[in-house]
């Protein structure tokens, strides 16, 4: 059984606005709705966990309420926590303990990630247990500390869905948390797992400012 984690913890503060992102609409919807339909057009049996701060979460089933056309239905809802790290574990709580199969943790406000990206991802997890979409680095990169230029065929650019076997993800998610995980794939990597890269898709923007709500808008076009 697949599962994903869909995490939407964001106020929305570089929005400028009281809406917190991922409830904006684009093109007549909102952001949330967008990405768990993505998702859905990979896998119509996928399990869907929705994880949102307890502040936000009356929104959202008013919302959901609003948008009559949106299957809200075996949506699994979360707690949101106080970091990234957390939130991901309140979610994965509710992945049964004994589940087999992969298990993908994506940005609420990612939802222009391809159906191919997505399939990717998750077969390829089956495989090797750990996986990360990345795009190339098409702009020039520039090391402040020492004011230099660097090679950008060294870099990529990470995206979700990160996608893991279920238990190696929920052992990951027994350590401590730290500030260096910064994703899912720096918590695995904290238990020695390997993180494997596979091609994701440069619409699989993260939709943060008002400027990226202009570029969805063309891409919904």
């Amino acid at each position: 059984m697949d599962y994903v984690i869909i995490v939407a913890g964001g106020k929305g503060l570089r929005m400028g606005g009281d809406i917190p992102k991922q409830f904006l609409p684009i093109g007549g919807k909102p952001v949330l709705m967008r990405t768990i339909d993505r998702f859905r057009e990979y896998d119509k049996e996928i399990r869907i966990i929705l994880v949102l701060p307890k502040a936000q979460q009356d929104y959202w089933n008013e919302l959901c309420q609003k948008y009559p056309s949106f299957n809200s239905e075996g949506i699994q809802i979360a707690d949101g926590g106080q970091t990234r790290f957390h939130s991901v574990q309140n979610g994965l709580n509710l992945v049964p303990d004994d589940a087999q199969g992969v298990v993908g943790v994506h940005d609420g406000v990612r939802p222009f990630v391809s159906v191919e990206t997505i399939k990717r991802c998750y077969e390829a997890a089956r495989e090797v247990k750990a996986v990360l979409p990345v795009t190339e680095v098409v702009e020039t990169l520039r090391y402040t500390p020492e004011n230099r230029n660097v090679f950008r065929g060294d870099y990529r650019l990470v995206q979700t869905p990160q996608v893991f076997d279920i238990q190696l993800l929920k052992e990951a998610n027994k350590q401590e948390y730290k500030e260096s995980f910064t994703d899912d794939a720096s918590v695995v990597e904290g238990i020695g797992q390997k993180v494997t890269m596979v091609e994701g898709n440069r619409e699989n923007i993260k939709i943060t400012t008002p400027f990226d709500i202009k570029i969805a808008e063309a891409l919904l076009k």
